[in-house]
Formats: structure tokens, C-alpha cells, sequence
């Protein structure tokens, strides 16, 4: 390619980008093997240091943002108003993607600055409307500047970038927030002008086990006693666990998840993010990228968590239930999440947002990361020194957890030995 000129072309909804042009940005073909060096023979090689990863990452997909804008859950009715870049050259080929959305509130972000809109908004300015770079809805790591591999990386890269500001100038919004990103790309974006945020998660990881019995054998004795005796009491009143996948997922298996989770949602954020269509959408797109982990008794499925198969991690989403037993919610979504990685030798299982109650059950504390641009200088002086204060917070809280892992304590040493 001679022509290295380039354009930002913003879109209103995914299905202007096409799923091939998307994808092949989002999930090149190498996805889930051999990895993609993206420069040429002589190019600077900082795209490949930022943007290594090529694992399969289903949230980024065109079919699940296409599945979120399509069923009417993610739009601008709800807030959620698409707003996709593009880096194009000259003749139409799409080389980057951004997934963004113009926002007039901040729900379903699980990056929480309702405290800056209303601080902002006491001083007398304006903190909606505001872009979010994000997959909605979810709480999950995974690249935000989506690069097509190749010799243009870097520009792709610096482009998109300046075009998530200009946008924001052109919205007059008062900042941009890409959320669940790689620690890599934020740091770019931090030399870009944007500021610099981190929360924690807690991640589960597969040290090669073969069992979850393999697993348990590597906590400590009271912990292993533990986990087994609520492994026990979650199934013992008749409740037996399936696990449902690609043409398992029927329109009446996934009208019973929904009443789970309406039934659950409700309850938990007042009005749940996502219609019944969605789920039918990405059921029939997505199958075999889908595990739902099912209860039944009595006949009948009482509950239900959803998770989604990347090429090296489960991600797990949501889970609801009409019948509430003890311990039946650490079951199917972390128990059962962790037996299904073993069985298919992934490396790790992403268990949402929040939650210090999973560190008893082996999964221990992960750094995510974010990146905020605001446009008022005195905004972003304010926010600039309190996440340098959140961070150092983050730091150690996350070092204490560490500590408190259930893992015994002589093969921790083995390991640093």
C-alpha cells in the first residue's frame, strides 16, 4: 500500500462497518494462535510492544455489538447512542476500529464517575453529554483501539486516539472514558493526554490442573474443607447442573434464563440493561462461544449463569435464579466456571466485576484499567489528583489481598524459590 493517508470516519451503528472489516480488526484471523507481529520489516515495533494480544475476545466481536445495538439494548433510546470510529485510507479499507457511544448518563459502565458528574455539575458545568469507549454492559478486559495487523499500526493507532478528541470536541462533551482496556494501551493513551485509572477484579488462573480436585490440592487444608462441604450443601436438596452450549441454547432455554435473570436483574439494578432479543441474538450467532451452566430441580431449571468462551478465558457475565438455595450462587458461577476451564484448558476465568468474597474461592486480585480524557482544565485537575490518590489506594489494597490468598503457603514459596 503506497497511499498511507488516513481518515476517521464516525459511524452510527456497527452494521456501517460490515462484520468482516470489523472483525478483522477486532479478532484477525490469528486469533487464538500464532500471533500477529503487526509492523513490517523495518517499521517502529511500539504497535506490537501495546498490542500483542491477538486472543479470541468474544465481547469485542461484531456479532456481540451487533447483537447489543440490534436487539435495542444498547441505543440511543437507552443511553447508549453508537458513535463507532473508523480509520479508513484513501480507497475505503478499514485498518481500526473504535466501539464508542455518546452517553447522557452513566449506567452499566462498572467504572463509576457519577461522582465527578456530580461535582462538575454543583460548579455549574455540564458533565453530560459524555463518550464511552466501551463494550456495554460489561465488565470485561479487552482491547478498545481495535488495530488491523499491519505495517500502519501506529498510525492507525495515533489516529483513532485523536479522533476520540476531536469527537468529544465536536459533541462538546466534557470527556471521553475508555473502560476494561490493557494496561498497555492505557499507558499510550496516558501519553496522548489522557489520565490514568485502575480498579481490581479477581481473576481466576489455570496453573495446568487436571481436576478440580488438582486445583482444591493447591489451597490450603481449611480452605479445600470449605469449598467442598459448600460444593456439597449448593446440590443437596435434589439440584442437579448442566451444562448448555451451541444446540443446547433453544428459544425455551434462553425464555427460562431470561426469567432469571429479569427476576434477579430487577432486584439488583432496578431495570435490567438487556431485552429478551439479545440473548436470541447472540444464541444464534454465538452458540458455540456460550456456556450457559444451568440448576434443575424438581424437573425444571431454578438458575442459571452466563458465560462467554474466549480463546484463552471463560468471561463470566450474569446470573439469576427463581428458587434461592445456600451456596447455590458460588456453584454455578465460580465453581462450575473453573471446572469448565479445566475441561477445556483455558487459562483463566474473568468472574465480573467486583466481589472480594471470591478471593476465598482461589480467585485472586488483577489490576484493570482506564483512560479519561476531560476537556475542562479544572475538571480534570481535580480528577487527575484523585485517581493519583485511587491508584496508590488500589496498589495496596490489592498487595493485602494478595497476601490473604487461600493458596498454601509452601508452594507459594516453591514457586518464588
Amino acid at each position: 500500500m503506497t497511499d498511507r493517508t488516513l481518515r476517521i470516519r464516525i459511524v452510527p451503528a456497527i452494521a456501517e462497518a460490515g462484520a468482516a472489516a470489523w472483525d478483522a480488526c477486532a479478532n484477525p484471523p490469528a486469533a487464538g494462535g500464532e500471533t500477529v507481529c503487526p509492523t513490517s520489516p523495518g517499521a517502529p515495533d511500539t504497535a506490537n510492544q501495546i498490542s500483542q494480544d491477538t486472543s479470541y475476545n468474544p465481547f469485542i466481536s461484531y456479532d456481540f455489538l451487533h447483537s447489543l445495538e440490534a436487539s435495542g439494548s444498547a441505543t440511543a433510546r437507552t443511553g447508549w447512542q453508537p458513535q463507532h470510529l473508523l480509520a479508513e485510507t484513501a480507497d475505503g479499507a478499514i485498518l481500526g476500529a473504535v466501539p464508542c457511544y455518546l452517553k447522557s448518563h452513566s449506567r452499566g459502565e462498572y467504572v463509576f464517575d457519577r461522582g465527578w458528574a456530580e461535582a462538575y455539575e454543583r460548579a455549574g458545568g455540564r458533565y453530560y453529554p459524555k463518550l464511552q469507549v466501551s463494550v456495554p454492559f460489561t465488565p470485561a478486559t479487552g482491547r478498545r483501539l481495535l488495530l488491523r495487523p499491519g505495517a500502519m499500526a501506529d498510525q492507525v493507532r495515533a489516529s483513532l486516539a485523536a479522533g476520540l478528541i476531536e469527537l468529544c470536541r465536536r459533541h462538546d462533551a466534557s470527556s471521553v472514558h475508555v473502560t476494561f482496556m490493557p494496561e498497555p494501551e492505557c499507558r499510550f493513551l496516558a501519553e496522548c493526554g489522557f489520565l490514568h485509572r485502575t480498579d481490581q477484579q479477581f481473576h481466576w488462573e489455570n496453573a495446568g490442573y487436571d481436576s478440580f480436585d488438582a486445583f482444591l490440592e493447591a489451597l490450603s487444608a481449611r480452605r479445600r474443607k470449605t469449598i467442598r462441604r459448600e460444593r456439597r450443601d449448593a446440590l443437596a436438596r435434589g439440584i442437579s447442573v448442566h451444562w448448555l452450549t451451541g444446540s443446547d441454547l433453544t428459544e425455551e432455554v434462553w425464555d427460562t434464563f431470561f426469567d432469571f435473570y429479569m427476576e434477579t436483574g430487577s432486584r439488583k439494578w432496578g431495570r435490567p440493561y438487556l431485552t429478551r432479543q439479545f440473548y436470541s441474538m447472540v444464541g444464534e450467532r454465538m452458540a458455540d462461544k456460550i456456556v450457559l451452566v444451568m440448576a434443575k430441580r424438581a424437573g425444571r431449571f431454578i438458575a442459571g449463569a452466563i458465560n462467554f468462551i474466549g480463546s484463552e478465558t471463560l468471561f463470566g457475565r450474569h446470573w439469576g435464579a427463581v428458587e434461592h438455595h445456600p451456596f447455590l450462587h458460588f456453584e454455578l458461577c465460580y465453581y462450575q466456571a473453573v471446572d469448565f476451564a479445566i475441561a477445556r484448558g483455558l487459562k483463566r476465568v474473568e468472574a465480573g466485576a467486583q466481589g472480594e468474597h471470591k478471593l476465598a474461592r482461589g480467585y485472586l486480585p488483577v489490576t484493570t484499567h482506564s483512560a479519561h480524557y476531560i476537556a475542562d482544565p479544572g475538571l480534570r485537575r481535580a480528577v487527575a489528583d484523585y485517581l493519583a490518590r485511587e491508584r496508590a489506594y488500589v496498589e495496596a489494597a490489592g498487595e493485602e489481598l494478595a497476601a490473604a490468598a487461600p493458596f498454601r503457603k509452601d508452594l507459594v514459596e516453591q514457586e518464588q524459590d
